[in-house]
């Protein structure tokens, strides 16, 4: 059976009941709240899910943080692909154990670390970045989460071409449709590659790419998901929605266009 215990340098997300959460890295030391201070070193021993108080008496659960968790509470510098969108790129690219994917623009590293998730020990991600902080960044958070030692990252623009030859190709630039050569020539024959772009005329643009290159299978997607008050009384949608993130564009190569 699976120990289930806080140990010494666990990341745990603490849960207060009024909603508000913390994801912290258990150690000998202190974490100040709006509910009061919380002795980190105390939850060392203690089973996850269990509850616990703040130094005041404020009541939290200590509970594993889950990679969503991880995404909406992470450091970052860039609009991030949205957790209701990665699920969907990551059946559509046919991410699994074992492969070999690119990852260009690796911005704060959300998507990033989705896919290492999903490659496994035996895969591995090659992440290009030109800029150099935003290679950092995503570096730490890539360290805080365990799955560094299954991505490379490279700090090079990609209109230089990429280096590698690839099962799959997720694209996050501003200007996709002029590396669409690039992921052809990185890509094996019936490889994929799923782009992000914010606006139609993005879209279009990439489409006359993809079309140019003898790209088939092509699919434009947007992903619409709305959360419901879960109170069983008076069941309802939540007011607000995140409507509009991204068009998802999938397509697949053949070897001769």
């Amino acid at each position: 059976m699976r120990e289930n215990l806080v140990k010494p340098d666990d990341r745990v997300i603490l849960e207060f009941e009024d909603g508000s959460s913390f994801i912290v890295q258990v150690q000998d030391t202190t974490l100040g709240t709006h509910k009061g201070v919380i002795d980190l070193g105390n939850l060392i021993g203690k089973p996850y899910g269990s509850k616990c108080e703040s130094r005041n008496g404020n009541h939290f659960r200590i509970m594993r943080p889950r990679f969503v968790d991880e995404i909406f509470k992470m450091n970052r510098r860039t609009q991030i692909v949205y957790p209701k969108d990665i699920g969907y790129i990551l059946l559509m690219l046919d991410i699994k154990e074992g492969d070999l994917v690119i990852d260009a623009g690796i911005g704060s590293g959300a998507m990033c670390a989705a896919l290492a998730r999903c490659v496994g020990p035996s895969g591995k991600v090659f992440a290009y970045e030109k800029r150099e902080d935003f290679k950092n960044l995503a570096q730490s958070n890539l360290s805080k989460w365990g799955l560094l030692e299954r991505v490379v990252i490279k700090l090079k623009d990609i209109k230089e071409g990429f280096d590698e030859i690839v099962d799959a190709i997720f694209l996050d630039v501003p200007d996709p449709w002029n590396y669409i050569q690039n992921c052809y020539n990185a890509l094996i024959g019936s490889g994929n590659i799923g782009i992000v772009c914010p606006t139609t005329n993005q879209v279009q643009m990439v489409l006359a790419e993809l079309e140019k290159y003898g790209f088939v299978g092509v699919e434009v997607w947007e992903s619409l998901f709305r959360q419901y008050k879960p109170v069983h009384e008076r069941l309802r949608p939540f007011d607000r929605m995140v409507a509009h993130t991204a068009f998802m564009i999938f397509a697949r190569k053949v070897s001769e266009f």
